[in-house]
């Protein structure tokens, strides 16, 4: 088992993009394994550019998505990527697919996690995946889940931004500078073509998040992006 590992549990095939691809290649590029779950396609309600040519189907929209989310998991030094299509709008968490989630999460006993915020009144996918993947991570430190195992220690979970936080009650308490990883986010968010409507929404994000970071530190940062944290940080001192 690899010293260093992340999970990102992403509803749909490009939120991992927008939300936490900095955090990924930042982790990346110092050599941690990070691990990508992509629960949906986003097939139905986040492909209007695909349903709008002509002959469009749904295998082809699943494909096309597919596509984008590869290229931009390669652009962020993905380890692995992993599409378990389980419907959008209403995402279908079944109970196969959360022991799957356990599984993952005792195979490579993630460092941390990130995933989607807690309400989104606008996508009940999000909110819906974060209580979901959290009771995983619970499973998966219980002793009597397949006692054979190795169980869970106690990985942070970071919740993400949701796409309009104000309506969402999502605060930032982490916020993380991506300066040096910039230019492979963007690229990142290029690949997902069939959003392509997102893409200075997010650059936007990225520079706000930055101004924040810098605000709050004595540190230069252009761009940045913005967590919650779900549990207390421990640490040695406080500085």
């Amino acid at each position: 088992m690899p010293a260093n590992t992340a999970l990102v549990v992403s509803a749909h095939s490009a939120d991992f993009v927008w939300r936490a691809g900095g955090a990924i290649a930042l982790h990346a590029a110092k050599g941690w394994e990070v691990t990508v779950i992509c629960l949906s396609y986003g097939e139905r309600g986040e492909s209007a550019k695909l349903w709008r040519q002509p002959g469009m189907t749904m295998e082809k929209v699943k494909a096309g998505r597919e596509a984008e989310a590869k290229r931009a998991a390669q652009v962020l030094g993905v380890h692995d990527i992993q599409f378990w299509d389980l419907g959008d709008y209403p995402i279908n968490l079944t109970n196969e697919a959360f022991f799957r989630l356990v599984d993952v999460f005792r195979a490579i006993h993630p460092k941390f996690m990130l995933t989607h915020s807690e309400k989104d009144i606008y996508n009940h996918d999000h909110p819906a995946v974060t209580a979901w993947a959290q009771n995983a991570r619970i499973t998966a430190q219980a002793h009597g889940h397949n006692p054979h195992q190795k169980v869970l220690g106690a990985p942070p979970v970071f919740l993400f931004e949701p796409h309009q936080p104000e309506q969402c009650d999502w605060k930032p308490d982490v916020l993380l500078g991506i300066d040096s990883v910039w230019e492979k986010k963007r690229a990142a968010i290029e690949c997902m073509e069939g959003q392509e409507h997102l893409w200075e929404y997010y650059t936007r994000v990225a520079l706000q998040r930055g101004a924040q970071a810098a605000r709050n530190s004595e540190k230069k940062i252009t761009y940045g992006e913005g967590y919650q944290a779900v549990f207390p940080h421990v640490v040695e001192t406080l500085a």
